[in-house]
């Protein structure tokens, strides 16, 4: 009877003193399981736009990497996209070594296509897509870079695809520049019908798998002449849900935050 009475005692105290701690502490409490990747936009860099989630979901006790890829301005697609996978991999490992039980990753623009072609190949309990763009399959950077990958075959087929070479990349806002670059490891960012194609990433996500997919009011007019339909495209799943901000393309990270930590939340926390 008196074991009895204290846990009834306990679980009152508890409830009450949950009541009037701040909403943070327990959402704390409750996310501190939760690692996350976020990976950078074309030519960019952790400390650019994806840093604004950083500071919020360590907040709230997260476990977050903020990685540099190899799109970034520095690395200019040192590696080829097999090797990009692994290194978000071990990236991943090392967070759940750390004690988090349940993974995500994001990223934005390039890094939200990224993220979405990751998830197509390995396992994690969600992925989050912040503006994803720069499908290589699309008929625009077909005709902007088609020239290029054309050249980074040939390299290749002469034996010269480990030998940096000055190629091209494109992006809406900059237009076509060059790049320098492994035409092996390039061609494998590049290939219309490869990893960057956004419609084959989005149709070959495992179904298992929710994704945030976000799409600023204010984006590129490309990327929300498309949004629908990458969204639709995507395999059913009762928490795979469209967000849409109202924020421009490289606002959308740190107006997608609160979205973020519900979501990613509500995923951590299910029975």
């Amino acid at each position: 009877m008196a074991s009895s009475l204290y846990r009834i005692l306990f679980a009152l105290t508890f409830s009450i003193v949950s009541a009037f701690l701040p909403q943070s502490a327990i959402a704390q409490t409750s996310n501190s399981k939760i690692g996350i990747v976020l990976m950078h936009g074309k030519g960019g860099s952790p400390m650019r736009h994806i840093s604004d989630l950083v500071s919020p979901l360590e907040g709230q006790g997260y476990l977050v990497e903020n990685l540099e890829m190899p799109w970034s301005g520095g690395r200019n697609y040192d590696v080829t996209v097999s090797a990009a996978e692994a290194e978000v991999e071990a990236v991943l490992s090392s967070l759940r070594s750390k004690g988090a039980q349940k993974v995500f990753v994001a990223g934005h623009s390039q890094g939200g296509l990224f993220a979405l072609y990751f998830g197509t190949r390995h396992a994690v309990d969600g992925v989050i897509a912040i503006a994803p763009g720069g499908s290589v399959g699309s008929s625009l950077f077909r005709e902007k870079l088609g020239e290029s990958v054309e050249q980074a075959r040939r390299f290749i087929a002469e034996g010269k695809g480990g030998e940096k070479a000055r190629l091209f990349d494109f992006e809406g806002a900059k237009g076509t520049y060059p790049v320098i670059a492994p035409p092996a490891a390039y061609l494998t960012w590049f290939d219309p019908q490869g990893a960057m194609n956004q419609l084959e990433a989005v149709q070959g996500m495992n179904p298992s798998t929710p994704v945030l997919f976000i799409v600023p009011t204010n984006d590129y007019p490309a990327l929300l002449k498309i949004k629908q339909q990458m969204f639709e495209a995507l395999p059913k799943n009762p928490r795979t849900r469209l967000y849409e901000p109202n924020s421009s393309h490289l606002g959308s990270p740190s107006a997608s935050v609160k979205e973020i930590i519900d979501w990613t939340s509500a995923i951590a926390n299910m029975r």
